[in-house]
This record gives structure tokens, sequence and C-alpha cells, in this order.
């Protein structure tokens, strides 16, 4: 069977009730959806950004993980969001100051 994406991206997009950390409380749908949008205005093949339920890293959010390779990111800004675009996705070289 045929590879259908090259990465698959994940981001937690998680909002909780109980005042505990969450990636929502974060404006994860947001860049989420911002990136989804760059990815497509840079017509970028075989990439798919998802919304995901809790990745269990709250704490340490907000956070996207990359399949195959399952490299874990904390961002917080669209400058954030570009730089995993243009590295990781592009040139296929890990954002290292943004990995956990």
């Amino acid at each position: 069977m045929a590879q259908i994406y090259q990465y698959h991206l994940f981001f937690c997009t998680h909002n909780r009730d109980d005042g505990s950390a969450n990636c929502g409380e974060h404006g994860a749908q947001s860049l989420r959806d911002y990136a989804k949008k760059r990815v497509k205005e840079l017509k970028i093949k075989k990439v798919r950004v998802n919304n995901a339920g809790c990745l269990n890293r709250c704490k340490l959010g907000p956070m996207l993980v990359i399949y195959p390779e399952g490299t874990w990111y904390h961002y917080e800004t669209r400058e954030d969001i570009d730089e995993i675009i243009d590295s990781h996705l592009l040139q296929g070289k890990i954002v290292e100051r943004l990995q956990r």
C-alpha cells in the first residue's frame, strides 16, 4: 500500500472545564487552523493537519506531534508554526528550540 501522507500533524486542541492546564486555553485551535491554512497556501503535498483530543502533555502545552517520526513540539505563535512548517515539513529538519 502506498504511503498516503509524508507527515501527519496532530494538534492538541483539548479544553478542560476543571481549571487544570490544557492546550485549548493557549489558542491551540486558532494556531492549528493557521497551520492548516499555511500548508494549503504553500501547496505542500502529502501533509495532513488534524485536531487531536488530549495528548496528555497539557502542562507543556500547547503541543503538537508530527508522525511518522513522533516529534513533539511546543509552540506559542504563528512564527513558531511557520518555523515548524519551513524547517520540519519543507526541509526535513527538526526545530530543536521548540522540541519537547
